[in-house]
């Protein structure tokens, strides 16, 4: 099973979309076409890549529009762009989202008591690879880690891509911590201050911002799996959330071929990178002074 983007748009505009085909060509939802499991018994998912290692360009899949493309995030009118956390540029993993999944806004979580964020689970990909934004990747779990977002429940899923050179090395949250030093404590630095540039407080964590092992964060992967089975089935409500398909033909959102070519070719044509907005530049750098004071450095 393969897969393949076409970009719309002008990279860094508000118009810029990654749109996603399958092996045969035809446009597909990676929110919803693209299979949750790579091999189900040995628990391998497949994995979209939203945001690669060291960039800075908040992408996310565009939960609320056809096809679920992926777009730029905006905040108050702006393209976000995240802030560098000190000592680290842009992200420090490959960072997107398991498909067939979602966390059910409705559902207040037993662990964290807080309900979930209406997204797809989110990856940390741990692997050596720097992958290319819109790449679907193939990942074993190894933990989680429980993000409260502002009031939300926003699992981080550890993974790494089956095809590092290190993957047999890594089977449990533990592994990480013996091969990878300090990753793992920089993962929980990461999250608790990237949106303070914003003017937001450090965010907080459930379990005391410790990981969970291989096992918990399985069994919360295949729960949003079940979730997203009742969302995509309309046996629970959608909300804003946008649910068409093009490969579940028992569910009450899917559609043609025809009509999801009709709404990428209605989408700008692709175009030449537009630069940086000067917020964007500002905000990133932005952190590197907040780090400055944090970390006691005088620059």
């Amino acid at each position: 099973m393969s897969f393949t983007i076409e970009e719309r748009g002008r990279p860094n505009s508000q118009e810029y979309r990654v749109f996603f085909k399958n092996s045969e060509g035809k446009y597909i939802s990676p929110f919803h076409d693209i299979p949750i499991y790579v091999n189900e018994a040995e628990n391998i998912f497949h994995a979209v890549v939203e945001v690669p290692r060291w960039t800075n360009v908040k992408m996310e899949i565009a939960t609320k529009d056809p096809f679920n493309p992926l777009k730029q995030d905006m905040k108050k009118g702006n393209l976000r762009y995240v802030a560098n956390v000190f000592p680290h540029k842009g992200y420090i993993w490959n960072y997107g989202a398991i498909p067939q999944t979602w966390e059910d806004p409705n559902h207040k979580d037993s662990d964290t008591g807080c309900c979930g964020d209406n997204d797809p689970i989110d990856i940390c990909d741990i692997g050596n690879k720097v992958c290319s934004q819109g790449e679907i990747i193939k990942v074993k779990v190894l933990g989680t880690l429980a993000l409260i977002d502002e009031g939300e429940t926003d699992w981080k899923v550890i993974v790494i891509n089956t095809e590092d050179p290190e993957a047999a090395d890594f089977n449990n949250i533990d592994d990480v911590r013996r091969l990878k030093p300090g990753y793992l404590e920089a993962t929980v630095d990461w999250f608790k201050r990237y949106k303070v540039p914003d003017g937001k407080p450090e965010n907080q964590f459930a379990f005391n911002g410790e990981f969970k092992d291989r096992d918990f964060a399985i069994t919360t992967v295949k729960s949003t799996h079940e979730f997203w089975k009742a969302l995509i089935s309309k046996k629970t409500s959608a909300g804003e959330l946008n649910c068409m398909n093009t490969t579940i033909s028992d569910s009450p959102f899917y559609c043609s071929a025809g009509d999801a070519e009709t709404v990428v070719k209605s989408a700008c044509a692709f175009g030449a990178e537009d630069p940086i907005p000067s917020s964007g530049e500002c905000l990133i750098t932005s952190l590197i002074y907040y780090s400055y004071s944090v970390y006691g450095i005088t620059k």
